[in-house]
């Protein structure tokens, strides 16, 4: 008997589909972002870069030929110097005061808008309008219409009651600065604290009060720890602005009668004195300080979306 015998068939090469890596991948998605990415360097980074090299310079515009290098000498001036201590402490003040007391008016008008009552959308309208100002605008409007010691609205109040008739900004320039922020600022914290008012837990509230608590009661152990993370952001958000304000010290006492603070500081040695170099190096203190508050205000902001997703 003979064998036969077959020849194997030879397999055919299947091809396959190579899979776009990860790093491929990662910059497809990324590739559109680039165009944003590189604008915002160019208007934000490069100028601080430069920024930054000048503050370690002695350059006065009036004398470009006699720039030269110093070093920390001009941080050392901002943060020895005698009036710019006093900017930096005013502008401590100025932001303290005006985030606390914004923070205490924008709780009670969160309150207040938190209940149920007729017209409550259009006092909510009302109440925000503030904060829409172009804050020079507000900051005028203080000036003129109710400060001004002769036709101001508040001297006419008091002139139709036979009371005195000061003059508000001479008298107060620290308060009527911080009258003006606090008016434009106190809008802001009511929006962040209403939001976490009505964030609460109905339940929790339904059982306290069925527990026999009274309003007091409810607002301190319950109304206030859940607040707190939206009074923190409230203030770390106000404070990021209040340190970099300029518009208000500028328009209503131009930096007079002990009122300039740091970003007022900046001006005067930037424009006036052309202290580029000092200048500069109150800036980048300012901007330090800035990323600092910053930096705390996006944990909180964090801290709050972790909540409110574990939440849901």
């Amino acid at each position: 008997m003979s064998a036969t015998t077959t020849a194997p068939i030879a397999a055919t090469p299947v091809r396959t589909r190579r899979r776009p890596s990860t790093r491929m991948r990662a910059w497809a998605t990324r590739a559109p972002l680039l165009p944003a990415l590189v604008f915002m360097i160019v208007v934000t980074q490069l100028p601080f870069v430069a920024t930054l090299i000048i503050s370690f310079f002695d350059w006065n515009a009036l004398y470009p030929k006699a720039r030269h290098f110093t070093g920390l000498d001009n941080y050392k001036e901002v943060l020895t110097d005698a009036d710019l201590r006093h900017s930096v402490w005013t502008t401590v003040l100025l932001t303290v005061t005006v985030v606390l007391v914004s923070l205490v008016l924008g709780l009670a008008l969160a309150l207040l808008l938190d209940r149920r009552f007729r017209g409550r959308g259009i006092v909510r309208t009302l109440l925000i309008a503030p904060f829409l100002v172009v804050p020079v605008a507000a900051a005028l409007l203080w000036k003129h219409v109710l400060f001004n010691p002769e036709y101001g609205l508040l001297n006419g109040l008091l002139h139709y009651v036979g009371g005195p008739q000061p003059d508000w900004i001479s008298n107060n320039p620290l308060i009527a600065v911080e009258a003006s922020l606090i008016w434009q600022w106190t809008p802001f914290m009511m929006l962040i604290l209403l939001a976490g008012l009505q964030s609460r837990d109905n339940e929790q509230l339904e059982a306290a009060r069925v527990d026999g608590a009274n309003d007091w009661q409810i607002f301190r152990h319950l109304t206030l720890p859940h607040l707190r993370r939206y009074l923190e952001l409230g203030a770390l958000l106000g404070s990021i602005y209040i340190v970099q304000n300029f518009d208000a010290v500028f328009t209503i006492t131009s930096g007079g009668l002990g009122t300039a603070n740091l970003p007022y500081t900046v001006y005067q040695s930037f424009y006036q004195a052309h202290e580029n170099g000092l200048a500069s190096a109150a800036g980048v203190l300012v901007v330090i300080g800035s990323i600092i508050i910053a930096t705390f205000a996006l944990r909180v902001v964090s801290s709050l979306f972790r909540e409110e997703v574990s939440r849901a």
